[in-house]
Order: C-alpha cells, then sequence, then structure tokens
C-alpha cells in the first residue's frame, strides 16, 4: 500500500526506519491519519525521539482498547503532534493479555500522567516508572478495570458501595 504523507512526515517515518528499525511493526493509514505501530519495549525511546528530533511536543491523548483476543488483546495508542510541522501522527504498541506493561512517557509529557492512570485504571495496563502510579477513578481496593471486554454491561454486584437512592427523611 503506497501511503499518501507529506514531506515532514515522510521524513519522520524514513528517520524511524533507519533508527528503529527492529522496533517498526508496521506504518499505516486510517481515517487520513498515519499510524507507526511499534515494539512495547521501544515505547519510551521511540517518544522520546520524536520529541527531541522531530519536535513532538504536544501529546495530545494516549488512550486504549480492548481487542478481547489472546494474542495482542491490548493496544495502547499516543496522539502526538508537531506544532512546528503542523502534523499528526498515532504511535500504536500492542501488548499481551498476561501482564501487560509499558514504559511511563512521563518524562518526555508531563501530561502522559493522569491519562497512564486512567488506562491503568480502566484497562489494567501498567505502566513502569510512573512517577505517582495509582487509580484516578476507581478506589485503589477494587480489583476490576471497566473497560475491558468481559466486565459485565451492569458492573459486577457488590464489588462498590453505591449510594442510596432513596433521598433521606427525618
Amino acid at each position: 500500500m503506497d501511503l499518501e504523507l507529506s514531506d515532514s512526515l515522510q521524513n519522520v517515518i524514513d528517520d524511524l526506519s533507519e533508527n528503529f528499525t527492529d522496533s517498526l511493526v508496521n506504518v499505516y493509514q486510517s481515517t487520513g491519519d498515519t499510524f507507526v505501530q511499534i515494539e512495547a519495549e521501544a515505547v519510551a525511546d521511540i517518544c522520546q525521539y520524536l520529541f527531541d528530533e522531530h519536535r513532538f511536543i504536544y501529546l495530545s491523548d494516549l488512550f486504549g482498547s480492548d481487542n478481547f483476543t489472546s494474542e495482542d488483546r491490548f493496544e495502547v495508542y499516543y496522539n502526538l503532534i508537531s506544532l512546528r510541522d503542523r502534523e499528526r501522527l498515532f504511535l500504536k504498541a500492542c501488548l499481551p493479555e498476561e501482564n501487560p506493561e509499558l514504559d511511563s512517557v512521563t518524562d518526555v509529557w508531563k501530561s502522559a500522567s493522569w491519562l497512564e492512570r486512567e488506562v491503568y485504571d480502566m484497562f489494567g495496563i501498567k505502566f513502569r516508572n510512573h512517577p505517582d502510579f495509582r487509580r484516578i477513578f476507581m478506589p485503589e481496593d477494587y480489583n476490576y478495570h471497566p473497560m475491558r471486554k468481559e466486565f459485565p454491561l451492569l458492573g459486577i454486584p457488590g464489588s462498590i458501595e453505591l449510594p442510596s437512592t432513596t433521598p433521606d427523611t427525618e
């Protein structure tokens, strides 16, 4: 498949191919955006490289996905923007069902802190070397991750105390 890339984005892809040959899995386009699938072990290094060398200084979003398959069940996407070149690039890392972990990119973008905590809270994907790794939405002792596909739509009865729906009358 031929990719229709701007000169600056083609330069980024070529540079990544040259400097991270063993870490690039796939490059593709979808809905007008460019995605670079990378090996999970290289996430922090590639993010730092894109920040330093290609000025992707804005982490617009970081989110997870559950494919509900036994191999490469989880995906983590990094939505990166180079304000200088007016380019957007998505990095994608695939993770196994058992012990999904990635290195934190909070050293590259401080804004990754809450986003990584959210991905952990909802999907159970851990981020190594995170400076404040704790749940962000659910209680610390909550043993479930609500965005996983096996999580029941109505929740797990009794797993969390719910407020009373009956108004207090005195």
